[in-house]
């Protein structure tokens, strides 16, 4: 019999599968990256708005003797943890937050580690009373102009405006089985196809994992996972997004605040031009 090679098991992992591994309950989650990166952390709290919503998360960490802020969608390991962080969907007041965290990074000079992980910005009425769409078009304005480097790494779900709320910046990583997109699956195989059970198809048709978002060039660097994904193996998976996010801050220390901005705009401004 032929052995099959590693390639061609990797050529059998589907777009569908990647978006089942995303969302695989056992994988890392925000809390787990901050306990195995950061020596320390502190948990800022609140928009000065209106509350501390649970679903974002900041605060001063330290990784490997680099002060930095960090930023991350909290979906919670327990149902209790889902239901207080309602399962990583954030509201205006999360946003509100980190764009007040992030201007107090940029203050303190200190770099920004954002890690993204939910399945959209929430879409109730109450979101929407409170001004969801502003908060995510405002944060996108902030972030887009902190004078600090930015870090982003998508570790589970990439979804939609949600997340890109806190994804502007100049290094964006992605764990090999995390996925990122415009929409859920299900979404557009509803919108296209008038099916759901279209959504592997239209998992396809999306280009919404990390080797394709590489090719396309919205992503910089793919981050290698444990064998079967990351749920298999917290610490290794950490490590690597840790040795990663070092590089990328090593990489972006370097550049004057000027050629920091300039690089970052022109990173910007060549998303969806194609060849």
């Amino acid at each position: 019999m032929k052995k099959t090679s590693a390639k061609a098991k990797a050529a059998k992992v589907t777009a569908w599968d990647r978006v089942k591994l995303a969302r695989d309950a056992k994988r890392p989650h925000l809390a787990d990256f901050i306990k195995l990166i950061a020596s320390d952390f502190e948990e800022l709290h609140g928009d000065r708005l209106v509350n501390d919503d649970r679903a974002l998360i900041g605060g001063f960490a330290t990784i490997e003797g680099e002060k930095v802020l960090v930023l991350g969608h909290h979906k919670g390991a327990t149902v209790e943890e889902n239901m207080e962080a309602n399962f990583g969907m954030v509201n205006p007041d999360g946003y509100r937050k980190a764009m007040r965290l992030g201007k107090l990074a940029e203050k303190f000079r200190l770099p920004i580690v954002t890690f993204v992980d939910t399945p959209g910005a929430y879409p109730g009425d109450t979101a929407e009373a409170r001004g969801q769409a502003e908060a995510i078009a405002k944060s996108l304005e902030v972030f887009a102009g902190l004078k600090t480097p930015i870090v982003v790494v998508v570790t589970g779900e990439g979804g939609s405006g949600g997340a890109l709320a806190i994804a502007v910046g100049d290094k964006i990583l992605m764990l090999e089985n995390a996925v990122y997109s415009v929409i859920s699956p299900e979404g557009c195989a509803g919108i296209l196809w008038r099916d759901g059970k279209a959504a592997p198809l239209a998992a396809e048709a999306l280009k919404i994992t990390a080797a394709d978002l590489a090719k396309l060039g919205v992503i910089d660097e793919i981050v290698k996972e444990p064998a079967g994904g990351a749920q298999n193996n917290h610490k290794l998976a950490a490590a690597n997004v840790k040795k990663a996010v070092l590089k990328a801050l090593k990489e972006l220390k370097s550049l004057s605040v000027d050629e920091l901005m300039a690089r970052r705009y022109n990173k910007l401004m060549q998303m969806g031009r194609f060849n």
